[in-house]
């Protein structure tokens, strides 16, 4: 492929949805990925996140060593995304040390289980990050989900989900399960939580 791929062209469909509610089938995909649980402004949480930056990165230069990876292709890093879930379900979702997560990021094709290992020992000789020894590479197939742009806050994201839900009802459809993806295609370091955007999609099933 001589050009570069750009999730937000070339995978569209996934990454830059309306800011209405629809219906996908998302394929399976191969990322990176570590868990945790906490409170996502904690020390812990960015630990993992630049785990998985330090990795996707170390993929994406690839093509500046002496071996270059096979099938190697330039392509933007995809954005952060995350599956959100409560550790103890009595207690109310807004308690966020009551949250756990799996956080990940898209990999390109041609990323192999052995360029992996590769790149996370370069990695792990570079950097020191205890989340390292913990992230893992395999895909995940989401399957058919109901998915929405949320522009705003996090905090304003009830009222999406609740939008997203009506809207599997009337087409015939349940929430499959509580937990949910996130998908963050801005960095809320440098951007008004009014102009933040949010891809966010949860697994349904037919009524």
């Amino acid at each position: 492929m001589n050009r570069k791929v750009a999730y937000k062209k070339d995978y569209k469909t996934l990454y830059m949805p309306g800011v209405s509610p629809e219906i996908v089938d998302v394929p399976s995909i191969p990322f990176i990925m570590v868990d945790g649980s906490g409170d996502p402004n904690g020390e812990q949480y960015a630990l993992a996140v630049e785990a998985l930056y330090s990795l996707s990165y170390a993929v994406k230069m690839s093509y500046k060593s002496d071996s270059v990876p096979e099938g190697y292709y330039e392509y933007t890093v995809f954005p952060l995304e995350g599956i959100w879930d409560l550790v103890d379900h009595a207690r109310p979702a807004t308690d966020k040390s009551n949250l756990k997560y799996t956080m990940m990021i898209r990999q390109p094709d041609f990323l192999t289980e052995s360029l992996y290992e590769h790149f996370l020992e370069q990695t792990m000789k570079k950097k020191t990050n205890p989340f390292l020894e913990k992230v893992r590479f395999q895909p995940l197939t989401d399957g058919r989900c109901c998915q929405m742009m949320h522009q705003g806050s996090f905090e304003d994201e009830p009222a999406s989900f609740a939008r997203m839900e009506a809207f599997c009802m009337e087409q015939g459809y349940t929430r499959a399960s509580k937990t949910h993806r996130e998908i963050y295609l801005s960095d809320p370091r440098r951007t008004e939580p009014a102009k933040m955007k949010t891809v966010l999609r949860f697994s349904v099933e037919a009524k």
